[in-house]
């Protein structure tokens, strides 16, 4: 696509990545929200943010959705939905022994992540999880096991000096926000020092992440500065970000918000390329280009690498109703 506005200021090309912004599982995340709070009424409580976009959760607070830390925060007697990054067993354990009526938002490549990890513990394996200390999905994870079944490590040299109980009775997984390309080289140092370690049936890492970084790793090359939409604490825009910088664009950078881009810094550019993490909404791009518009004379292209068309049901407890309509 090309748009373009008659102006008398200097010219901006803006190269938008395609694929870009929601994901399935964020897509999917939100409408249990939305939908939770059409049927049964605000509040509805939601342990952590339910995707990691402030605005999407500062729109779904608009809307009644509460944002809390712990259980311990959700009065009796109203739902709560888990985020989509997946929590450990010991919440929904937690909730079911309150009584507290509960939705699962953890995104179904997720949950694959941990129905895996569960398999290889029951055949007897360790598992080694690539991924980032401290993130919630992560934690999730982690949490699906007894303590001491998944190991963690985030860098190539966390691997060498990695100590398991067996070393020929491992398996590996990954959260899955990862880089690519830095999973592959991780990866690569876990299977040569444990050549009998085993993997997923399917790659951990999420088609949108991949897709993502794939259509950045086209634009980079060809744009001079790259603005990616996202949270500071979403990892799979920090991500981008670091994918753009490796593939030919080093001044990349995360903003949240149109209000947050320095233009003075861009006052010599004249491609410009923006993405969005799987967790930003298109219209944060769109409020960028409206910014840039006001400052340039703006021409938008657009550079697609792949079409996604994926999409999650959602949870049977919110589609009852129309199930016994059809069982009917």
């Amino acid at each position: 696509m090309t748009t373009s506005t008659p102006s008398t200021t200097l010219p901006l090309t803006i190269l938008l990545a395609a694929p870009r912004g929601f994901c399935a599982g964020v897509d999917r995340a939100i409408q249990i929200v939305e939908t939770a709070l059409d049927r049964y009424g605000p509040p509805v409580y939601v342990r952590h943010e339910i995707v990691h976009n402030r605005f999407v959760v500062q729109s779904l607070e608009a809307k009644g959705a509460v944002f809390v830390d712990e259980l311990t925060e959700v009065p009796d007697g109203r739902p709560v939905v888990f985020s989509a990054h997946g929590v450990p067993k010991s919440v929904p354990k937690a909730a079911d022994a309150r009584g507290l009526f509960y939705l699962d938002a953890t995104c179904p490549l997720v949950s694959k992540v941990h129905r895996e990890a569960e398999r290889h513990y029951e055949e007897g394996r360790q598992i080694v999880l690539i991924g980032h200390a401290g993130h919630p999905e992560v934690i999730g994870t982690m949490g699906q096991l007894p303590e001491g079944a998944v190991v963690l490590v985030e860098t190539v040299a966390d691997v060498a000096g990695l100590q398991v109980r067996d070393p020929d009775n491992l398996a590996y997984a990954t959260q899955t926000t990862l880089s690519v390309d830095e999973t592959t080289e991780i990866l690569a140092a876990l299977q040569a020092r444990f050549p009998a370690i085993a993997g997923p049936k399917k790659e951990d890492i999420c088609y949108a992440t991949t897709n993502r970084q794939a259509a950045v790793k086209a634009i980079a090359p060809k744009v001079e500065a790259l603005l990616v939409l996202g949270a500071p604490n979403s990892s799979n825009s920090k991500r981008l970000v670091e994918v753009a910088k490796t593939h030919g664009c080093p001044a990349a950078q995360l903003v949240q918000r149109a209000a947050d881009i320095d233009w003075s810094a861009l006052a010599g550019v004249r491609m410009l390329g923006i993405t969005a993490g799987a967790s930003a909404p298109e219209i944060l791009v769109e409020e960028v280009i409206e910014a840039a518009r006001a400052r340039f004379d703006v021409t938008v292209e657009e550079l697609r690498t792949a079409t996604e068309n994926i999409v999650f049901k959602l949870p049977r407890a919110l589609l009852e109703d129309r199930v016994a309509a059809e069982e009917v």
